[in-house]
């Protein structure tokens, strides 16, 4: 059986290069599949070859999203946004919940895809959560800062053995009323949500954290890829 074809969403500079962090390439690789950047583009049609050419796709981490687009204004302690960004990552994201291919969002990626079905976000942790826990940690970014509880009867207690699995955090927004469609399958103690999945889509999974960078030394973080390259390879 062949690899699946994974398309991942480039970040992009406010010059429009774009590039993806080679963490990312080694997670799809080393689970099995084969990483295909998508770069910045304004043609519907060549979203739609996207579409077309890859199996699945993974949105990965960047700036805050938008708060227009969930109906907001922006605050003060939002950070940067790039409206161009969030124009083609928002269309792309309607195309491929209208195809069904499996997604998995990571980061940003997780916020694109909760706002893009209808939730919204907190802009800013530290100014609108009492918490203790470092979101935004000064450890490496390969060291796992603190731990996620894994919910009950969900997609991620069924891949993962246990209550609970170690996650890094690099945010200082994230999800607050869930998307449409969308179930929290684990929280930090603080009550933030930390990975949701999709109730209507045939696959979609999406974590605040960055497992991609923790593959090589938690095996927990690494069933998460697999996990999406299994049913990509089906898809």
């Amino acid at each position: 059986m062949s690899k699946p074809i994974i398309g991942i969403f480039a970040i992009v500079d406010n010059e429009l290069n774009t590039r993806v962090p080679g963490t990312y390439t080694d997670a799809i690789e080393k689970a099995g599949g084969v990483p295909v950047l998508l770069p910045y583009v304004k043609n519907d049609e060549s979203i739609d070859a996207f579409v077309s050419i890859c199996d699945a796709f993974l949105f990965t981490g960047g700036v805050d999203i938008d708060p227009s687009r969930y109906g907001e204004e922006k605050s003060e302690r939002c950070g940067d946004v790039q409206p161009f960004r969030d124009e083609l990552e928002f269309k792309a994201f309607e195309k491929i919940h209208t195809a069904d291919k499996p997604v998995m969002a990571i980061c940003r990626g997780a916020q694109l895809v909760n706002v893009a079905l209808g939730g919204t976000l907190y802009q800013d942790i530290p100014s609108e959560i009492q918490t203790e826990i470092p979101h935004k940690q000064t450890e490496s970014k390969d060291s796992p800062s603190h731990s996620v509880k894994i919910l009950e009867g969900t997609p991620l207690s069924t891949m993962i053995s246990k209550n609970v699995m170690n996650a890094n955090s690099f945010h200082h927004q994230a999800i607050k009323r869930l998307g449409n469609g969308l179930e929290a399958m684990a929280v930090a103690n603080d009550g933030i949500t930390e990975a949701v999945y999709s109730v209507e889509m045939r696959y979609l999974r999406a974590y605040q954290w960055h497992p991609e960078r923790l593959i090589n030394t938690d095996e927990d973080n690494l069933l998460l890829f697999e996990d999406f390259i299994k049913v990509a390879r089906k898809a």
